[in-house]
């Protein structure tokens, strides 16, 4: 649209209407002022067309500032359709007579390769130009390009000063790199960590509305470092960050809420965290979601919608989604079961690292449920669990080397071990055998009665029948009819068929005293 033959409005300002007559009369500084208003109604109504015509004039002119507004114009399509070419193109004029703000502007379409091939020197240099006339944005940017070696040679000292620079300049970016730098000890070379420069750079970024800053610092009052734990100030700056949709402080908040920690907890408003972080892809607030489906907490039980949320998470590559997913598919809750669907997505996971998947794939390639049967791959996986501490796996290691021919017995005791001083009764009375019989340790009576001794204690029958047969013996322990008669008597009652008879001739060899001594004792308070 040509702006001289533009419709007059019903309601000028005096300034529209003297600034409109000086641009008419071909004022540069006029045509560019008349644009200005028309991109930001000011005086008249929003125009971006009238807006982009009064630029025109003004730039070709050769008015830098109109030249930048020109090119901004054609970078964000607003009065033309958006040309980043054009944009490079205006904002090169205005950068060639010096001005700061198209500089910057022109190295970012030369670092995204918008307009003109992505060309990092040409961005270097025009962000160095705008930086030394004192450019915040240009002066971030720089150092960015000097951490990461990006156009030049890598120099922390010089990445250090611009962001210094730019942090000074009010720049949250680079007050928040900043504070990073010192709280990590790379705010120049042999510097120390500094908390205390940390928290007030952060602090700045944060009080400028800076996401990442105010997340950062909702996480120091949640964890209490470096300052005192305070749960109502990581509420607030979580919130402040959630509200711009940051995800990691939306899921944060979520986790607060729902565990009450420091606050009044709060179902409702750690679901609707939870939602919001899942919907904007946070693996881990999708899996969190996908649970509450499972298991009905806070919603509706729906398995369906739990497979759909852990789906999305897992297919980030999130292990703890990837084995939920795996276990619904095991059970074929809210989707068809599929042993082999199981199997892949405990596999993801279990390469990862995810304990409980490595496990259970231990047990699926030992019984070939999803997978052909492969002792080795079984006992691959269950050693990759059992180096983690597993107990149940360093059980199963132990096992499956006992099968082996070639298994070594002393290793399978080692696991055994292992498991059993962790509490697990298979593993205490697997290691018991072993100290009774001579398997792969020394033979230790009293290491035996020791270890059926904690087994027993937790139900395990035969445990329970050999502490009996080891107490009337005196094997391992003093001899003791009473202690055997009792011991005997739980491991019939948990279904051992020798203990019956055993437990008769015990009895027949017992005074009455004991006998009624042992029977009170069977039979309890």
């Amino acid at each position: 649209m040509d702006p001289a033959t533009a419709p007059a409005q019903e309601r000028h300002t005096a300034e529209f209407l003297r600034v409109k007559g000086l641009a008419e009369r071909g004022v540069a500084s006029a045509q560019h002022s008349l644009g200005f208003m028309y991109v930001n109604g000011q005086g008249v109504p929003q125009d971006y067309e009238l807006a982009v015509g009064w630029y025109r004039l003004a730039a070709a002119a050769g008015l830098e500032q109109a030249q930048y507004n020109l090119g901004v114009m054609y970078q964000k399509g607003q009065g033309v359709a958006q040309d980043h070419g054009q944009a490079l193109y205006w904002y090169g004029c205005a950068a060639e007579q010096g001005y700061a703000p198209a500089q910057y502007n022109l190295g970012w379409l030369y670092a995204k390769g918008q307009g003109a091939p992505a060309d990092v020197h040409k961005a270097l240099h025009w962000f160095r130009q705008a930086a030394e006339q004192g450019d915040a944005g240009a002066q971030h940017n720089l150092g960015l390009m000097y951490e990461g070696g990006k156009g030049i040679a890598p120099d922390q000292d010089a990445a250090w000063t611009w962001y210094r620079r730019a942090a000074e300049n009010g720049y949250a970016r680079a007050q928040f790199a900043l504070a990073l730098r010192y709280d990590s000890g790379q705010a120049g070379l042999g510097t120390e960590r500094d908390p205390a420069q940390a928290l007030d750079w952060m602090r700045r970024a944060a009080s400028q509305g800076h996401a990442p800053a105010q997340f950062n610092l909702g996480l120091r009052y949640d964890k209490g470092q470096d300052v005192q734990q305070d749960s109502a100030q990581a509420v607030q700056w979580y919130t402040r960050a959630a509200e711009q949709g940051h995800l990691s402080s939306q899921f944060n908040l979520a986790l607060v809420y729902d565990s009450g920690h420091g606050v009044a907890r709060d179902e409702e408003a750690a679901l609707k965290w939870y939602r919001l972080a899942a919907e904007g892809g946070h693996a881990g607030a999708q899996d969190n979601l996908g649970l509450r489906y499972e298991h009905g907490q806070g919603l509706a039980r729906d398995a369906g919608l739990a497979a759909h949320w852990y789906r999305k998470a897992g297919e980030q590559g999130l292990p703890a989604a990837q084995y939920h997913l795996g276990q619904l598919f095991d059970a074929g809750q809210g989707v068809e079961r599929d042993p082999e669907a199981a199997a892949s997505w405990f596999l993801k996971a279990a390469e990862q690292g995810h304990l409980r998947a490595q496990f259970d794939l231990g047990l699926r390639f030992e019984a070939g449920n999803g997978v052909p049967q492969d002792a080795a791959r079984a006992l691959d996986w269950y050693r990759r669990a059992a180096a983690q501490g597993y107990a149940p796996a360093q059980h199963m290691v132990g096992t499956l080397l006992d099968r082996e021919e070639r298994g070594d017995p002393r290793e399978a005791a080692e696991w055994y071990r292992k498991a059993a001083e962790q509490g697990h009764a298979l593993a205490q009375f697997a290691l018991a055998l072993r100290y009774d019989s001579a398997h792969g340790v020394e033979r230790d009576y009293e290491a035996a009665h020791f270890w059926y001794l904690c087994a027993a204690r937790q139900g395990h029958a035969r445990a329970q029948f050999n502490l009996g047969v080891m107490a009337a013996a005196g094997q391992g322990t003093e001899r003791d009819p009473v202690q055997a008669y009792g011991w005997l008597h739980r491991a019939a009652a948990g279904g051992i068929p020798a203990a019956a008879p055993y437990l008769k001739r015990i009895a027949a060899r017992m005074a009455p005293v004991q006998l009624a001594q042992a029977q009170v004792y069977t039979e309890g308070p």
